[in-house]
Parts: structure tokens; C-alpha cells; sequence
């Protein structure tokens, strides 16, 4: 479990530089996940988002579905995540809408967590780094490759 935990945490600590590096931190994705089962080789789990612009603006809803490919075994509870998004530059609404693909990591016994570091949208150009690791509860150990499918709401 540490070694999950520390892979989580390098593999945050090594994107946010290339996200800096590529954009312009342009807001805040804040996300409820619904909890469920592991598959042992993967999961899917129902998400749920508000988006705050950087200095204000208009706050969007995204819905949408987060997986992983890869060792996922256990159950959770409900859990949330907030990620800086990174873009060339401020979004049009609902431009955060799209597929997003990278590493994931998460440990949890009881109490744990974890971390996705994601990138996609429109022509990939957008970053979404956690601010935070990953709270939640349950029991599970993952790690893979993360897919974060957001549709726009409002």
C-alpha cells in the first residue's frame, strides 16, 4: 500500500510542472465520485462536477464517468477530488467537456487516498492536476490508467 501511495504522490509531484509548463491555471473541477466495486481489472464510477473559473465567472455542471484500466480490487464509499485545470487559455462554456486519459493510483483501508492526473478535453489541451489527493473510504488498492469522461450540464 505505501508503494501505491508514494507512486500516487510522484506521479502528481512529476505532471504538475509539464501542466504549468503547457497552460494557464484557468479554474477549479471539484467532483463528487460515487462509491462501488473494483473488477479486479478494472472500474466505473458515475462522477459529478462543478467547475469555478479562476477569478470568478460562471460556475458550470459536468457529469460524467471515471474509470480505470488496471489492477482494481475492493469497495468504496462515495469519495471527491478537486484538480487545477490548465489550458492555453480561458475556455468557452462547457469546454471542459470531453475524454481525458492518464495515471491513476489509490490505496484505501477504511480511510484512503489517491490521485489521477489527467489530460484531454478539446485537442487535448487541457490539464487536470489534483490540487488534493483523493479522499475516501471503503476498502480497495488500485493502479493504472485512469479515463475521466466529462459531459457538460448547465
Amino acid at each position: 500500500m505505501n508503494k501505491l501511495i508514494a507512486t500516487a504522490i510522484i506521479a502528481t509531484g512529476l505532471a504538475i510542472p509539464q501542466a504549468q509548463a503547457d497552460g494557464v491555471k484557468i479554474g477549479l473541477l471539484s467532483c463528487s465520485i460515487d462509491g462501488g466495486v473494483g473488477f479486479i481489472i478494472g472500474s466505473s464510477k458515475a462522477i459529478d462536477c462543478v467547475y469555478q473559473p479562476a477569478g470568478g465567472g460562471h460556475v458550470e455542471h459536468y457529469e460524467g464517468s471515471i474509470g480505470k484500466l488496471g489492477i482494481d480490487i475492493g469497495i468504496t464509499n462515495g469519495s471527491s477530488v478537486v484538480w487545477a485545470v490548465f489550458a492555453p487559455g480561458k475556455t468557452k462554456p462547457g469546454g471542459l467537456k470531453g475524454s481525458y486519459g492518464g495515471a491513476s493510483a489509490e490505496a484505501t483501508i477504511v480511510v484512503g487516498l489517491g490521485a489521477n492526473v489527467l489530460i484531454g478535453g478539446f485537442r487535448k489541451s487541457i490539464n487536470l492536476q489534483p490540487v488534493s489527493v483523493q479522499a475516501q473510504t471503503g476498502l480497495n488498492i488500485a493502479a493504472g490508467i485512469a479515463g475521466l469522461r466529462l459531459d457538460y450540464v448547465d
